[in-house]
């Protein structure tokens, strides 16, 4: 069982950037592929970045392409997120997650652990 903790998050103006952390428990961590998906209030659980286990592929939602990156340093069992150019859009709460495939995916369901999330509140 994997536990993931996510940190980071907060206030910021629109422009503004955010590095976000999410620290797992298990040292087994570096075979997890790793995502972050964000939950708006009324909406659904979106992906937003993922990173396969060795940290050679990253990819991206369009919405976020360009802006933000997601990164993850095996040795600290920790996959971080950098959020530039910050719009109120973004605003939501952040999930990290792990999936035992070491590829990842965009899809939630394909996700195994998951944190509690960390809220993101971009103003105007």
């Amino acid at each position: 069982q994997v536990q993931l903790v996510e940190s980071g998050g907060g206030l910021v103006q629109a422009g503004g950037s955010l590095r976000l952390s999410c620290a797992a428990s298990d040292r087994t961590f570096s075979r997890y592929a790793m995502g972050w998906f964000r939950q708006a209030p009324g909406k659904e659980r979106e992906f937003v970045a993922g990173i396969t286990w060795s940290g050679s592929n990253t990819y991206y939602a369009d919405s976020v392409k360009g802006r933000f990156t997601i990164s993850r340093d095996n040795a600290e069992n920790t996959v971080y997120l950098q959020m530039n150019s910050l719009k109120p859009e973004d605003t939501a709460v952040y999930y990290c997650a792990a999936d035992r495939d070491y590829s990842g995916s965009y899809y939630s369901s394909e996700y195994d652990y998951w944190g509690q999330g960390t809220q993101v509140t971009v103003s105007s």
